[in-house]
């Protein structure tokens, strides 16, 4: 049977079932006290977006696209806004528009240059045609302009920028020839390498895991990616890492919890995982769960939780903050929040470590 998206099927159940609280999740593991300290508030996103994948670019948080009851408010509107946030001022403005609307693309910053990667738009009579191109903001043109394509469509992914190349890994791309709707996309494995010199896109060693929904950072030359989800089959705790120097993967410590739609930063030397969703015969949730990863003593530990639980959310980090940005705060697409929060990793390490275990 084809996949269908979790969106209308929980619009279903929600008629039978009540929705779940904030504390309704599948974890195994006990809620770690809130530490106010760790958790404030900062100014919230001029309107409410979520699948989205913002980046620290010249010491600022962009964040563009994503699904918006803002921009329609009929429906979950395909937003084209660039929103801009100055962590100095704690202010939010409005930076050049995407060429089309689309949500879950990717931006990556090289430093010099921001990209947006992939992402799906409105095409083919769909909400969900994925694309494969790669723009480049033009910022003394006040401008995107597209500068190349992936060999594939690849969202829903996790990307990041390691030694003068964006790496892709994971995520969906179209079955067949259908590319319009969200059931028309598949799990992959895929890895795309991005070379922003030459503007060529090369394919590199695929991920262990197929899976959608994932997030990921980058620590000391190599990418982590964590958690997500397969379609008709859960979410995912697998933490996988891939070594650019070697082009190899290896599989470390399990997440805790299997969470999907998460969003991650890392600070440190640490990985940490915020949010997600989950579905299943017994109701579905949104995950206010936190999680820390040391790669040094291959070991997570519970950290305080989030006070408002979000998933299909953005998490940037920057100094010693991580900046953990919008989402929805119910499973599905209902919810959409214009929230920023920010956490701060304590200063005298992680509570509750958990040991490794099997998936």
């Amino acid at each position: 049977m084809r996949a269908r998206h979790p969106w209308p099927m929980m619009a279903r159940l929600f008629t039978a079932l009540a929705i779940c609280s904030v504390a309704c999740t599948n974890s195994t593991t006990s809620a770690v006290p809130r530490d106010d300290a760790q958790w404030q508030t900062r100014a919230s996103i001029p309107y409410r977006v979520q699948e989205i994948y913002p980046a620290l670019h010249k010491g600022e948080i962009y964040l563009a696209g994503g699904l918006s009851p803002d921009v329609d408010p009929s429906a979950q509107g395909i937003s084209d806004r660039l929103y801009i946030y100055n962590p100095a001022t704690d202010a939010w403005r409005r930076g050049p528009s995407l060429p089309e609307p689309r949500h879950h693309p990717y931006l990556v910053s090289t430093g010099p240059r921001l990209y947006a990667f992939g992402g799906f738009v409105a095409a083919h009579g769909g909400r969900w045609s994925a694309s494969a191109d790669i723009l480049l903001l033009d910022e003394a043109a006040g401008q995107w302009r597209k500068v190349s394509q992936l060999k594939h469509p690849q969202s829903e992914t996790v990307a990041a920028f390691i030694d003068g190349r964006v790496y892709l890994a994971s995520g969906r791309a179209p079955e067949g020839t259908a590319n319009a709707n969200w059931n028309d996309q598949r799990d992959i494995r895929a890895m795309q390498i991005f070379d922003p010199r030459t503007n060529e896109v090369t394919v590199g060693p695929a991920a262990p895991t197929a899976r959608n929904s994932a997030a990921g950072a980058v620590i000391d030359g190599q990418l982590y990616v964590v958690g997500g989800r397969v379609v008709n089959d859960g979410n995912r705790a697998t933490t996988e890492v891939y070594q650019p120097a070697t082009g190899t993967w290896r599989t470390v410590a399990p997440m805790p919890n299997a969470q999907g739609g998460i969003a991650a930063a890392a600070v440190a030397g640490k990985l940490y995982v915020f949010g997600g969703e989950f579905f299943g015969a017994g109701g579905s949730g949104v995950h206010d769960e936190s999680w820390a990863y040391d790669p040094k003593t291959d070991k997570w530990s519970t950290i305080p939780a989030m006070s408002v639980p979000r998933h299909g959310l953005g998490a940037v980090a920057t100094g010693q903050d991580i900046f953990v940005i919008a989402g929805a705060t119910r499973a599905g697409g209902a919810g959409t929040s214009d929230r920023v929060s920010v956490f701060r990793p304590s200063a005298a390490g992680d509570e509750g470590a958990i040991s490794p275990r099997s998936d």
